[in-house]
């Protein structure tokens, strides 16, 4: 995976609803940085929402452990 810095742009052309565009504008939005923070937020939850796809099975089972088995070292717990 190539490791990209969240300094680094590159120019992008992009196609937008011409009624959100020139009200933007006319709010003085910069575009760029919503789209960028925006699609940042976006690639976040996609990347958790597979990381919890992938991992479901383990994830499942290791409920299941917990639920019949309780927590590792429980009984030690002083809270």
């Amino acid at each position: 995976m190539q490791k990209i810095l969240k300094s680094s742009k590159k120019p992008t052309n992009i196609t937008l609803s011409l009624d959100v565009l020139t009200e933007a504008k006319a709010l003085n939005i910069n575009i760029s940085q919503v789209c960028d923070q925006f699609l940042r937020e976006l690639v976040a939850k996609e990347r958790e929402r597979r990381w919890l796809q992938d991992n479901s099975d383990f994830i499942e089972a290791y409920n299941q452990t917990i639920n019949s088995e309780g927590l590792p070292l429980d009984q030690w717990r002083s809270f």
